[in-house]
């Protein structure tokens, strides 16, 4: 009779410690979660901050009567395709941050057209309005970068924890999915070819 009380014990004190630790655990992968899908929302903010100087930027530039109409175009398009393109934060896939960052690399492109053509135009240069928002796109292009870095930190030690023994167990019963991270464009390993051939 004593060695089936003191078995229900073992048992008991068992279960309470498995399930302590499981609780516990789940608690944490939750909490990882949670703070990486709350980056993702400031990468969203400063891609948003990005799009909405752009706008901005547009309608100054649109006030040059003689400016290339096509430029403009293709901002304005690329801007209104990278805006269009969501990301679920609580399953973010590889495939969805691909998308993502196609969209933000063809606005980045098109933004790019349109500072270079912007030189041929010294009365824009000279618009204060113009140089402060071209200044203050500077500095958010600066904040997408480190908001993804802090990001990819984030959701980094996240998928490093849902694969570490014995927190993936849990993990996989709980249904924790890895998450993507941002990485480099294709090729931009390679060092920008320079040519000062005018010729």
């Amino acid at each position: 009779m004593k060695k089936g009380i003191l078995a229900v014990i073992v048992l008991v004190v068992l279960a309470v410690i498995l399930g302590g630790w499981y609780v516990s655990t789940n608690n944490t992968l939750v909490d990882m979660k949670g703070q990486a899908t709350k980056q993702w929302a400031n990468v969203e903010s400063s891609y948003q901050r990005r799009s909405d100087l752009i706008g901005n930027l547009v309608k100054t530039v649109q006030g040059a009567a003689d400016f290339e109409r096509e430029t403009l175009t293709d901002v304005i398009e690329a801007r209104a395709k990278a805006t269009s393109t969501t990301i679920d934060a609580n399953n973010i896939t590889a495939e969805q941050l691909a998308e993502f960052q196609q969209a933000q690399t063809g606005l980045s492109s098109a933004l790019s057209r349109l500072l270079v053509t912007v030189e041929r135009y010294p009365e824009l240069k000279a618009n204060q309005n113009f140089l402060e928002l071209q200044s203050q796109l500077e500095g958010t292009e600066n904040r997408i970068n480190v908001e993804r870095n802090r990001f990819n930190d984030l959701a980094g030690d996240y998928n490093i924890k849902i694969n570490q023994i014995p927190t993936n167990i849990i993990a996989s019963i709980a249904n924790f999915d890895a998450i993507a991270l941002f990485s480099s464009k294709p090729g931009a390993e390679d060092a920008p070819e320079v040519n000062f051939d005018f010729e």
